[in-house]
């Protein structure tokens, strides 16, 4: 089991938590009011900081309701904080539907889901192995 340590930063702050035992990632809460108007975007403050142990990362990922229902997500999906990040935790959404949104104190914004990080290492070669995919790009796979 991991731990990740945290603080709130002020009082109100919610910790993260998951909504079912087997769900994959944690609810991030706005730690205050804030309207995200029609077409814009801004950073919602969760109001906590946290120690992610090395070899981790946290990604923040959008809630399928707020999407759905509101046209409101995480504009940078994923959203990753980093193991040596120890300031506040912020979202930034944006906001795709044509009325302002608001969001309450308390609200859950986005997900958090922990991850490891693969160790990696770029090398420079001269020529790359053949595949069958070769050098396609977008839409290379089919119309579909």
């Amino acid at each position: 089991m991991l731990t990740i340590r945290f603080i709130k930063l002020r009082e109100g702050a919610q910790i993260p938590r998951k909504a079912h035992e087997d769900d994959a990632g944690f609810d991030l809460y706005a730690s205050e009011d804030f309207t995200l108007k029609a077409h814009g975007f801004g950073c919602v403050p969760t109001a906590i900081a946290m120690e992610l142990p090395a070899g981790y990362e946290a990604q923040v990922r959008p809630r399928s309701g707020l999407a759905a229902k509101h046209g409101v997500t995480v504009l940078n999906a994923p959203g990753t904080i980093d193991a040596g990040y120890r300031g506040e935790v912020k979202v930034i959404l944006i906001n795709h539907g044509e009325e302002d949104f608001a969001i309450t104190a308390g609200m859950r914004i986005a997900q958090l889901i922990p991850s490891p990080v693969i160790p990696a290492v770029f090398e420079e070669v001269t020529a790359l192995d053949d595949s069958d995919r070769g050098s396609g790009g977008f839409g290379s796979s089919g119309t579909n």
